[in-house]
């Protein structure tokens, strides 16, 4: 069982390394997801790219990764709030897949700093 814990924490965090590194490699596209009101655009591109490449290291080396869990929840939940909710409100109903998207990987996030980080070394 440990076994099975161990492959699905580093396939989780992988996806998130992968994220990070797709935020810097598409910064200008995903420029535009930025909120309106939020000045700087392409650079909190960046800095969620970094955050989310952080968050998968820390969770595949396991070095606060309780703290990165709880991290990785709150900045997936704000994406549903301040992104994915927003075009939904505004009639863009194929924006539902990632609000779910990211509201299940919030979800298992926060199930990781629960569970398998109770124990932050």
């Amino acid at each position: 069982m440990s076994n099975l814990k161990n492959i699905g924490r580093i396939i989780y965090s992988v996806i998130f390394i992968v994220f990070g590194v797709m935020h810097f490699m598409m910064a200008g596209d995903m420029s535009g997801m930025v909120p309106s009101w939020v000045p700087g655009g392409v650079f909190w591109v960046y800095i969620t790219g970094l955050a989310l490449i952080a968050a998968g290291v820390s969770l595949i080396i396991q070095k606060h990764h309780y703290l990165a869990a709880v991290l990785l929840a709150a900045l997936l939940f704000s994406f549903v709030l301040t992104i994915h909710l927003p075009a939904i409100l505004g009639g863009n109903m194929m924006s539902m897949s990632q609000l779910l998207k990211d509201a299940g990987l919030a979800g298992a996030a926060l199930y990781m700093a629960g569970g398998f980080c109770s124990s932050e070394g």
